[in-house]
């Protein structure tokens, strides 16, 4: 269902971000992320000179090769497109974050290695989300090939995804009927 319909407006600003995941041949992964902003009218950059209409102010992208433990092997940053040349003096510190594991505690090991003045404020977006499109390609791309294999699911151990949003809730209906092994709500065994 659409949004409802909005009131008379003028567009002003706009922001692309575009997230892929892929298996590479060596069996690593690569997540990309490309953000680009820009403005419906020209704008003066006081660097850059005059931007026209639907320029890219930001253009920026971070390629993330990480194995299929989410640990980062190799960072791959470009910025296109930026304000100020000094920018690019935020591309370096990304570097911190090889070895560093797309899971628990990514947002705090970005902020440690390239929070406030240290690095990007868009980089850093890039970054916070990267490991969401991480998880949606990698775990359930395995997830797949063990089942094509005829493996079975382990009960002791639940997918990533349980107890991390209101559908995939151990009590809740959705968990209960699609993976009712589990399922802690009401009426589940052993309760």
């Amino acid at each position: 269902m659409p949004l409802p319909a909005p009131a008379p407006r003028q567009p002003i600003h706009t922001r692309k971000i575009t997230f892929e995941g892929f298996l590479r041949e060596d069996g690593l992964w690569d997540i990309e992320a490309e953000l680009v902003d820009s403005k419906s009218d020209p704008i003066h950059m006081h660097e850059r000179g005059l931007l026209p209409a639907g320029g890219a102010i930001h253009h920026m992208r971070v390629r993330l090769t990480v194995d299929d433990s989410l640990t980062i092997r190799a960072i791959a940053t470009n910025m296109e497109a930026a304000p100020f040349g000094n920018c690019q003096k935020a591309v370096d510190p990304v570097q911190k974050l090889v070895g560093t594991t797309l899971g628990a505690g990514w947002r705090k090991a970005i902020e440690g290695a390239m929070g406030g003045v240290a690095g990007c404020t868009h980089l850093r977006e890039l970054l916070f989300n990267v490991a969401t499109a991480a998880f949606q390609t990698i775990p359930v791309h395995l997830s797949r090939e063990r089942e094509a294999r005829g493996e079975r699911l382990d009960p002791d151990a639940p997918p990533y995804f349980i107890g991390k949003c209101l559908s995939w809730d151990r009590e809740g209906p959705v968990v209960q009927r699609v993976l009712p092994m589990y399922y802690r709500g009401p009426g589940a065994s052993g309760s």
